[in-house]
């Protein structure tokens, strides 16, 4: 524990703030291009054209094997953001190859309808969206107009992981993904 004041703080909290700008910066690098891609896009730099159609001939058929035996796969924007959407509010660092691309206000926030609502014991909303996912409200703010189906919700990102949704145009609550 660290002292700040008079309030102690974990090592670990700390270090991982601390240590926030570097992982973000590290997750912000572009992945690498597959092999067999790269291997296509390489074909373009070769002068002669009867070896650089030699060389494309030969790794398209690379690139088709590797996606045919399940090494590469190639989807596009729409299925990427399907993806993303689904995956949106889940602790999966992995998935940042789904932002690529994308303007950071696409990848910080979706818009989805509400399929079911509901309080929990503790008078928190529970609110399940039409694509599966779940999310309980954190915080303790009163909603004006109770989420119900087929309500509009947008849900964006906060600092250090926190998420927000707005009901149908309200006050935005503070959540988190459940499910």
């Amino acid at each position: 524990m660290w002292k700040l004041g008079n309030r102690l703080i974990p090592r670990l909290a700390s270090l991982a703030v601390l240590g926030w700008p570097a992982a973000t910066l590290a997750a912000a690098a572009p992945p690498p291009s597959a092999a067999a891609v790269k291997a296509v896009m390489d074909c373009r730099a070769i002068g002669d054209s009867t070896e650089r159609l030699a060389c494309f001939d030969k790794s398209v058929a690379a690139m088709a094997q590797a996606e045919s035996s399940g090494d590469l796969m190639t989807i596009d924007r729409e299925q990427r953001r399907a993806v993303r959407k689904q995956a949106f509010g889940l602790a999966l660092p992995t998935l940042e190859i789904f932002n690529r691309g994308e303007k950071p206000e696409e990848a910080n926030r979706i818009s989805a309808k509400v399929a079911r609502a509901r309080q929990d014991q503790n008078g928190k909303w529970l609110i399940t969206l039409d694509d599966g996912a779940v999310w309980l409200q954190t915080d303790d703010y009163a909603l004006n107009r109770d989420p119900k189906a087929g309500s509009t919700v947008i849900i964006s990102k906060g600092v250090l992981g926190s998420f927000f949704i707005k009901v149908d145009g309200q006050e935005a609550i503070k959540a988190r993904r459940v499910s």
